[in-house]
């Protein structure tokens, strides 16, 4: 069953320390914020925390936890927690400027405001679920949308986007590239950057992209009888990863479980981060079947986070990604299917990776003792691609 997950891994160890940054770039007051505000949110739901008992057991470890946030908000992806809040919250600062007065975010979700937000544009790069969950956010609130994609994003996701009201902008080059655009077409225009990318003098957004992001965590933890030892987190820019980190040190404390990041090989951001000591850009060469994962530059914030409470840093070659997709969908070890994207498997993909060999399972400190937390970031957001995969295609 597992034959084209042993192979060989990038490895890395990190250094992890006392947690400060946990605390200090993610506060427990931006998370209890964004907590209350989106568990307000018309059509909320907890999404489900999946056990993968009978994995588990073939793999040798005592248990997975598989957080599937496929069902997030109907948009198929944890993102729809980080983009959507985060544009609420540019909305909030811009409108409380202009009409010098605070401004709820209650009163822009019942649409108090909502002339005023169709003079407000919003714009973003994404590789797809982040862009989705902005123009989302955006047609809720009120407010233009434009997002830049690059040459490799699938058109089933530009087509997404276009659904919910945003005007499209496909580039040739890559994600950084599509980044740098929209930063200086929003500087031209006087429009307004909602990234989960930070950067010198920007960082309100990204952060509460990242605060989004915390319902899940608080989900999971909620739903767990016990902390985990491990949790394995995909890389990207690092914001989801980042944000996972810090909400778990601030619920469990001493207890947070070992942080394990995961990349693809072909996008080693974080993991050329954690070799250097410092913040590294990776010149991406070719696009991996990882399309949310396709990062060369990590966010600055998010680095300051996982140079503290990241352990260990893994690259996986896109050749084991599919086998994990269909793994779960099809329930090859009996327990409940769960249809994903190729980027919330990641984890799962290195986990089944380093549980067949003897020397990165103990590397990774896995034993049959281990409890293994892995956040499912998206579900089927292109279903071409996922079909592909099904029938037996690798790579697509």
């Amino acid at each position: 069953m597992f034959e084209n997950f042993a192979v060989s891994m990038g490895y890395a160890a990190g250094s992890p320390k006392a947690g400060e940054a946990a605390y200090a770039v993610l506060s427990e007051r931006d998370f209890g914020n964004a907590q209350a505000e989106i568990t307000a949110w018309d059509g909320y739901e907890a999404t489900p925390l999946v056990s993968l008992a009978g994995l588990a057991d073939k793999i040798g470890i005592a248990r997975i936890d598989y957080k599937d946030e496929g069902p997030r908000f109907g948009l198929g992806s944890f993102k729809a927690l980080g983009g959507s809040y985060a544009a609420l919250r540019v909305l909030q600062r811009e409108l409380s400027k202009q009409l010098g007065q605070d401004v709820s975010l209650e009163a822009i979700r019942k649409g108090a405001h909502k002339e005023a937000c169709a003079g407000i544009t919003l714009v973003s790069a994404t590789d797809g679920n982040h862009g989705r969950s902005l123009a989302w956010g955006c047609k809720r609130f009120g407010a233009p949308c434009r997002i830049y994609i690059h040459a490799e994003v699938s058109e089933g996701r530009a087509v997404a986007m276009r659904e919910l009201g945003a005007e499209v902008i496909r580039i040739s080059g890559d994600y950084d590239e599509s980044v740098l655009l929209a930063k200086k077409e929003a500087d031209e225009n006087g429009w307004f950057v909602v990234s989960d990318t930070s950067w010198e003098g920007y960082t309100e957004p990204p952060r509460d992209v990242m605060a989004g992001y915390s319902v899940m965590t608080r989900e999971a933890c909620e739903a767990l009888d016990q902390a985990p030892t491990h949790v394995f987190l995909q890389g990207g820019v690092g914001g989801l990863a980042a944000s996972v980190a810090a909400a778990l040190r601030q619920y469990y404390g001493t207890e947070a479980p070992r942080v394990v990041i995961v990349e693809p090989e072909l996008a080693a951001c974080l993991f050329d981060s954690a070799k250097t000591g410092k913040a590294t850009n990776f010149a991406i060469q070719e696009e991996t079947i990882m399309a949310g994962l396709s990062c060369g530059e990590p966010s600055e914030m998010a680095w300051e986070i996982l140079a503290e409470e990241a352990s260990d840093f893994l690259t996986i070659p896109d050749s084991i990604v599919a086998p994990t997709v269909r793994l779960l969908a099809n329930a090859e070890t009996g327990d409940p299917a769960v249809e994903a994207g190729e980027s919330a498997v990641a984890g799962l993909s290195a986990l089944i990776a380093a549980c067949q060999s003897s020397q990165m399972k103990e590397a990774l400190g896995l034993d049959a003792g281990s409890r293994v937390l892995l956040i499912g970031s998206e579900g089927v957001t292109d279903p071409a691609i996922f079909a592909a995969i099904m029938e037996g295609k690798n790579h697509v």
